[in-house]
């Protein structure tokens, strides 16, 4: 079994490939699919410090499960966001060509 300390290491680093997609994906044009995270770059001066904003909060969260001991939900979550960075990078890939 993968200890809580490990998950969160893993939430931490998919929450760093989801920021680095989406940053891709605002350099090409592309606008943010999830409503909550576009809202929250509207509402801002720069849609970067909502990005920052979001993933500030995300990782909070991160950390509220793993003092808690959730590592069930945690190891949920992080099979949600490889599947969100998978499709993010499959997406940029294709947009290539």
């Amino acid at each position: 079994m993968v200890s809580v300390n490990q998950l969160l290491l893993q939430y931490t680093y998919l929450q760093i490939l989801d920021l680095l997609t989406t940053l891709a994906f605002m350099l090409h044009g592309v606008q943010e699919g999830n409503p909550l995270v576009r809202l929250m770059m509207h509402a801002t001066t720069n849609p970067l410090n909502g990005l920052l904003a979001v993933k500030l909060v995300a990782a909070g969260l991160g950390i509220y499960c793993w003092r808690l001991g959730r590592g069930k939900l945690l190891a949920r979550i992080n099979i949600l966001f490889a599947v969100i960075v998978a499709w993010n990078l499959a997406a940029l890939i294709m947009a290539a060509f």
